[in-house]
């Protein structure tokens, strides 16, 4: 049961990350989410079969300790954009932002959780709720293709090293769900020890605890 409850508030937590997308590209200027109709809240419409439950399902069951997953990404066009040199990197860094932003709220939850007298049950789903969000929000802004935090870096490069950027964001979406599945692997055996601890560390400062 706690397994599921986990899954779910994983789900729906990118699912929030990926409507985020969708909402900051249609306050710039580009309905095509909205035409879309992605902007709603029903998890059906923008779950992955694969992201959204064969990842997760296979990092939980051979015991990775790291639980991740994407949804269907939000369709936007660049080119609708009004503000041209800084849309692309603001619509990314909304998905981020928005599980930021729901680890702030749970986390507060859990700081008045006496004055509010709420339940055992209750906090601890509220600290799986800021661990896995703020997991994402963090793991999402790391600077690399295809992640969020590739193209929020992008702007603040220079010409010759945006050139260069764009030409490593290309080959890796050439690559596809090779070249992701390669990346999260290379991440786990190098980069999740880290990882972890900056994970746990903004937990603990956001709750005041650590909920591992």
């Amino acid at each position: 049961m706690f397994e599921i409850i986990t899954l779910v508030i994983l789900i729906l937590s990118i699912v929030f990350h990926e409507v985020s997308h969708g909402y900051a590209a249609n306050w710039l200027g580009d309905p095509t989410a909205r035409l879309a109709g992605r902007l709603s809240p029903n998890p059906i419409l923008h779950i992955d079969p694969i992201g959204s439950v064969l990842v997760p399902g296979i990092l939980y069951l051979t015991g990775a300790h790291f639980l991740f997953g994407w949804a269907k990404p939000v369709p936007y066009n660049p080119y609708n954009l009004n503000n041209q040199k800084w849309g692309e990197a603001i619509v990314a860094a909304a998905g981020p932002l928005a599980n930021l932003f729901l680890a702030i709220v749970f986390s507060v939850l859990i700081r008045l959780s006496s004055t509010l007298e709420l339940s055992a049950g209750f906090i601890e789903m509220a600290g799986y709720i800021v661990f896995i969000n703020v997991l994402l929000a963090i793991f999402n802004s790391i600077p690399f293709p295809p992640l969020d935090g590739s193209k929020i870096i992008e702007p603040f490069l220079p010409m010759a090293a945006r050139l260069k950027y764009h030409a490593l964001k290309s080959y890796m979406e050439n690559l596809g769900f090779v070249g992701l599945f390669l990346f999260i692997f290379i991440f786990i055996q190098i980069f999740l020890t880290p990882f972890t601890k900056i994970v746990i560390g903004t937990v603990k400062f956001l709750t005041g605890f650590s909920v591992l």
